[in-house]
């Protein structure tokens, strides 16, 4: 594999190329790296202690300080999120848990509690790999999502109490998590009837149909306490179920199944759950929008009809192995290659992947707290997207174009320059370490290599060219960082350094990866 389509590689598969890990790309097949990344375990979230769900009585008013910081705000599973980023050996499996986080959201903003939060991403980063089926039923049952969408304590029908089932699970599970409002051809358009005009997935029906088989599913319980109905707020293992509170009548789901009355609670949910993995729509819904959070946001439909078709079934036989699916997306043709010129190609980096893409390149070490105040003024605090429909939509337009830019969905003027307030606060010295954090680092930059080939412009430039841009600086961009160079003194290495990095990372080729 060429130099180049390595680093185009570690820009999808990983928080960012390092000079380290495009020589293990180089030391074997594009394959062979991919299938080692696929078996590494997850870098994950584990240690966080489980807390009462209300803060009041986790954290007295005679708790330490930083106890509702540590134990009920996303402040440490964010800072973490970056370090594991930063450092941690299975990249491609946070990269992919990362944009599952954005396609399965959960968010923060309702779901604070440190170790819930924790628990949930933990079974992305686990299942990332997993077949869709499984995912989806892990989803389903997590006390998070059940929060969040109002699946926890959603209970059958009762008239005469006015209780009709929730239908927000129900809805979201069909439209954001699995198909899509329109059906699809495999290749990602909408299918169209006799008079043109695009065919709805569902109906009411079948959303009311869904919202009563997934009744009678309640939190789980505190140690050592029996299920019940309505549980209270606890986040420690799966949802329970609770037999009296599901709904036995028949229900109406997708293609036209009904499922029958009385089968049972446990048979219910998982024939709901097969019922929306095996439709047709999953693999180019959830299969493009994988493509657009790794590789580019405007696919080809040739390309999302090959992901469809691996959806449906790899070579093992087996129908949604994300495994299979992201391997293929990482290999397919439209991916790979030293150079895309197509102006559709490519994507805005969004603030997470921008902070860690940064750091990783240019080389240092982070506690993950500025980069997470980073990211949150950049308009993406990590796991708190401020709605279901995440931080922004896949089909977000970008403007003047027939084209979608979803990450342009979080591109302000004021977040434009953020990034290039943020690039020179790093470049000039290290942020320090906030003393109430246990074991902070702070975040600085090693310009150390860079301040070696300070002397040599050339050299400077082709090392920046090559870890931030793949060999494809423009030429306007080189001359005009070289020009820049001549007017610092050779002697002061750290001044040449700082500033041809801050020219090249806060110019626009670099904000888009391709």
């Amino acid at each position: 594999m060429s130099t180049a389509d390595a680093v185009r590689l570690l820009e999808q598969a990983s928080f960012g190329p390092t000079l380290t890990s495009i020589a293990e790309v180089q030391a074997g097949t594009v394959e062979s790296w991919i299938d080692r990344q696929l078996s590494l375990p997850a870098t994950g979230y584990a240690g966080y202690p489980v807390m009462e769900a209300t803060q009041s009585i986790g954290c007295p008013t005679t708790a330490i300080a930083t106890c509702s910081r540590d134990n009920y705000s996303l402040f440490p599973i964010q800072t973490r999120f970056f370090r594991n980023a930063l450092a941690g050996p299975d990249q491609l499996r946070q990269r992919v848990a990362f944009a599952l986080s954005q396609i399965f959201v959960t968010s923060g903003n309702e779901v604070a509690v440190t170790y819930a939060m924790a628990g949930y991403q933990q079974m992305l980063l686990d299942n990332a790999f997993g077949t869709y089926r499984q995912l989806l039923e892990k989803v389903t049952v997590s006390p998070v999502m059940g929060r969040y969408l109002d699946m926890a304590n959603n209970e059958r029908p009762n008239p005469a109490a006015g209780v009709e089932p929730n239908e927000n699970y129900a809805r979201e599970v069909l439209q954001l998590f699995s198909l899509g409002v329109y059906e699809l051809n495999a290749d990602g358009s909408p299918k169209q009837d006799g008079q043109g005009r695009a065919i709805a997935s569902y109906d009411q029906d079948t959303v009311e149909g869904f919202a009563h088989a997934f009744t009678g599913w309640t939190y789980p319980p505190k140690a050592g306490r029996p299920v019940r109905w309505n549980n209270p707020r606890h986040f420690d293992g799966p949802m329970a179920a609770v037999a009296e509170a599901h709904d036995n009548g028949a229900k109406r789901l997708l293609s036209g199944v009904v499922l029958p009355a009385n089968q049972g609670q446990d048979q219910d949910i998982r024939q709901a759950l097969d019922n929306i993995a095996n439709h047709p729509n999953v693999g180019p819904f959830i299969g493009k929008q994988l493509i657009q959070h790794l590789v580019t946001s405007n696919p080809s439909p040739a390309y999302v009809a090959r992901i469809s078709a691996v959806f449906d079934r790899d070579s093992n036989s087996v129908r949604g192995n994300l495994g299979s699916v992201v391997r293929a997306i990482l290999l397919d043709p439209e991916a790979r290659g030293d150079l895309k010129t197509a102006p559709d190609y490519g994507k805005l980096r969004e603030p997470g992947l921008f902070l860690a893409n940064l750091m990783r390149g240019i080389g240092g070490s982070s506690d993950g707290v500025y980069l997470r105040a980073r990211s949150t003024v950049m308009g993406q605090p990590i796991y708190q997207a401020p709605s279901v429909f995440n931080f922004y939509p896949p089909n977000y337009p970008l403007q003047g174009t027939l084209l979608v830019g979803p990450s342009f969905g979080l591109n302000t003027a004021g977040s434009a320059l953020e990034r290039i307030n943020l690039l020179a606060r790093l470049l000039t010295g290290p942020v320090t370490a906030d003393s109430t954090v246990p074991g902070a680092i702070g975040t600085q930059l090693d310009l150390g290599v860079w301040q070696v080939l300070a002397g040599d412009p050339a050299a400077l430039l082709d090392r920046i060219d090559l870890l931030f841009f793949h060999n494809t600086m423009s030429f306007a961009s080189r001359i005009t960082i070289q020009t820049t160079l001549s007017t610092i003194p050779v002697s002061d290495t750290a001044s040449r350094a700082r500033t041809a990095l801050y020219l090249a990372l806060s110019s626009a080729q670099y904000q888009v990866a391709q």
